[in-house]
């Protein structure tokens, strides 16, 4: 935008964050096993970090298990390594190359590390907001000293910027409200 920054391009920056964090909340699964539960899990394959949906089928055969198919079964005992390694508190029962993974009944202890977990994916989010308001400010900032817009110009776009993020931490927070009553709820 020649006279400031793009707020279509600020505003769909700020959504992708919150995109990805609602995408996370999905992971924390509290009563049905779900093959999203796995979604956050990256395995060491091939010499990077591969999410685990691009090396193995994951199925929901019974309500509460999970069946993790790895296609090349070289990276069975990699995909247990990431599952045990991932915070979710599960223990895979690897066969072969099929991994059999029993989700434990959510005891108080457990639905407080959900939580915590669930905290964590929040500042995380946050965090990004914060990280597209900057970017935006420093271009606010750049355009000034430029000479494309002036001082009031840039104070009301920074404002603008400010109320932006302020909305979009604001949909963070009410989401993990939300998630965190979800996880709590006997």
């Amino acid at each position: 935008m020649a006279d400031g920054i793009d707020f279509k391009d600020l505003q769909r920056r700020m959504d992708g964050a919150m995109s990805a964090f609602r995408h996370d909340l999905a992971s924390l699964r509290t009563g049905r096993a779900s093959a999203n539960l796995l979604d956050a899990v990256s395995v060491s394959a091939y010499g990077s970090a591969t999410p685990i949906n691009q090396v193995a089928t994951i199925t929901v055969p019974e309500a509460r298990m999970l069946m993790v198919q790895v296609w090349d079964r070289g990276l069975a005992t990699a995909v247990d390594r990431a599952i045990r390694e991932s915070g979710l508190g599960l223990n895979p029962i690897t066969e072969g190359a099929t991994l059999r993974i029993p989700l434990p009944e959510l005891n108080e202890e457990r639905r407080k590390s959900l939580v915590k977990l669930a905290h964590q994916y929040a500042e995380s989010a946050r965090v990004a907001a914060r990280h597209v308001r900057r970017d935006a400010n420093d271009a606010l900032k750049k355009a000034e000293k430029d000479g494309v817009i002036n001082e009031d110009d840039m104070r009301k776009q920074t404002d603008r910027v400010q109320k932006i993020t302020d909305t979009t931490i604001s949909d963070i927070d009410k989401a993990l409200q939300e998630k965190e009553a979800e996880i709590m709820h006997v």
